[in-house]
């Protein structure tokens, strides 16, 4: 069992909406992240969320229209995906660091978990 499952995917035309969640209860990472893998590109960091602190990070390419957030329990962290272009398809996975690191960031390397990907597919 994956300890971070992503779920809200899907497909949206160009200009759409979708909201991404990854449930992490029980999960005790302070810093939970999404990124995204397009067809033939490698990984990118799309944003990331202190849960205790509530700081977030986003990605340039991507901050006027993604946000991302968490529940008020700290359960559920939420990638919310407004005004979808094409170039936003891609495999999106949420991703933890380790306990003790409570930055958010987009080196790669300082995330340990993984969680279960969820596919975005954008047609214009």
């Amino acid at each position: 069992q994956e300890p971070l499952v992503g779920s809200g995917g899907g497909s949206v035309q160009a200009g759409g909406s979708l909201r991404l969640s990854c449930a992490a209860s029980g999960f005790s990472s302070a810093v939970l992240a999404w990124s995204c893998q397009g067809p033939g590109k490698e990984r990118e960091g799309v944003g990331a969320i202190n849960r205790g602190r509530s700081s977030t990070i986003i990605a340039n390419s991507v901050k006027d229209r993604f946000i991302i957030s968490q529940n008020n329990a700290k359960t559920t962290v939420y990638l919310q995906m407004n005004s979808l272009k094409f170039e936003d398809t891609g495999m999106y996975c949420c991703e933890a660091k380790s306990g003790a690191m409570g930055v958010p960031t987009f080196t790669a390397t300082e995330y340990t978990y993984w969680g279960q990907g969820t596919q975005v597919n954008v047609s214009s």
